[in-house]
């Protein structure tokens, strides 16, 4: 498996011979390998380039490419020449969002071709999700909630947030996570006002809410969710609010769909806290797409005025946040598609007190 073909079919329309890649996430993207490489695409041949800390891997593990170790006496701008000659490449895309401009330089300056910026026609394609890629996301998902049912098992009062992060991490890796998709968010009581606090030494007590948010990686691919549980008890003003931000996602959820702007998804759940008085406590976006990064693009925010394709994986994650009092946030990831969405979430979002 690999997205060779998604690159070389979108090259013509670009004006392109060939796409350069030189990032991790967008090389582990076309090949479906991680290491460290450069990766190029032309309309009828792919190559990837690597040394010789991966080449037995590469060799064995990408299907469909030239694969070329680098040396000293060969480093990867000979190789990319040789398959520019090879393959009569000239236009050739680069990644000008992630490349620096000493790495720029020295690829101009080397290779027998034009350097044209064309990191949006790769962001383009990753915006939509195929079936392989939903697959992983998916079960990396199915991972972060089988961590999430041990670990509500085992929360108690007098725990410290550390401790119940790091025993998140461990869940997750014990059920199969190669890494986190990022530092877990553990924040309980007044921290929970905070939406990316890090986890300290506080305990949680009686009263508290605690919100979890987190994620993990498989096959390359990122899950993420939040829930807010409470210890002990909930006063009628948390249960309340705990109520609104899930009636604001539901109401996000429900307006997300292939066609529809990704203000208009934020702005279902905006307006939903907004009308119940908490509009000021939601600050935020409502979701940010999910794949092989935990942010990628398109998101659902007020600022993005463009329609949503089918095959979108976002998140939907609204939240309330009173300062020095209390937080709640609660996440699913869910996938855009024609008249509705696809939620990949299947954990319970009802309150639970421990």
């Amino acid at each position: 498996m690999n997205h060779f073909k998604r690159i070389s079919d979108a090259l013509r329309e670009r004006g392109l011979d060939a796409m350069l890649l030189t990032s991790d996430p967008n090389c582990f993207w076309a090949t479906y390998f991680h290491g460290e490489g450069v990766t190029l695409v032309t309309e009828n041949e792919s190559f990837y380039f690597t040394d010789s800390r991966y080449i037995e891997a590469a060799e064995r593990q990408i299907d469909g490419a030239v694969i070329g170790m680098t040396d000293r006496s060969k480093p990867f701008i000979a190789w990319i020449n040789e398959a520019l000659a090879r393959t009569g490449a000239v236009k050739v895309g680069f990644e000008d969002a992630t490349m620096s401009v000493a790495a720029f330089h020295t690829y101009q300056e080397a290779l027998h071709c034009e350097l044209l910026p064309a990191s949006d026609l790769i962001t383009g394609l990753r915006a939509v999700k195929d079936a392989e890629e939903i697959r992983r996301l998916t079960d990396a998902q199915r991972i972060s909630e089988r961590a999430l049912t041990d670990l509500l098992q085992e929360i108690h009062e007098g725990q410290t947030e550390q401790e119940i992060g790091a025993r998140l991490q461990y869940l997750m890796l014990r059920y199969g996570a190669e890494r986190m998709s990022f530092d877990p968010i553990i924040a309980s009581g007044p921290n929970g006002s905070m939406p990316h606090a890090v986890p300290s030494e506080r305990k949680v007590r009686r009263g508290d809410f605690i919100t979890m948010d987190f994620g993990c990686v498989y096959e390359g691919y990122c899950s993420d969710m939040t829930r807010t549980i409470a210890i002990g008890q909930v006063s009628d003003e948390q249960r309340e609010v705990y109520n609104i931000v899930l009636q604001a996602q539901l109401a996000g959820i429900a307006a997300a769909k292939a066609g529809v702007t990704g203000a208009a998804i934020d702005g279902a759940a905006r307006k939903y806290i907004a009308d119940a008085g908490y509009g000021q406590y939601f600050g935020h976006g409502f979701g940010h797409s999910v794949g092989v990064q935990i942010h990628e693009a398109p998101n659902a925010n007020p600022a993005n005025d463009k329609p949503m394709p089918a095959g979108v994986v976002v998140s939907a994650e609204p939240g309330i946040y009173i300062p020095e009092r209390f937080g709640v946030r609660i996440e699913d990831v869910i996938v855009l598609q024609e008249g509705g969405c696809l939620d990949l979430a299947l954990a319970d979002k009802s309150l639970i007190i421990l």
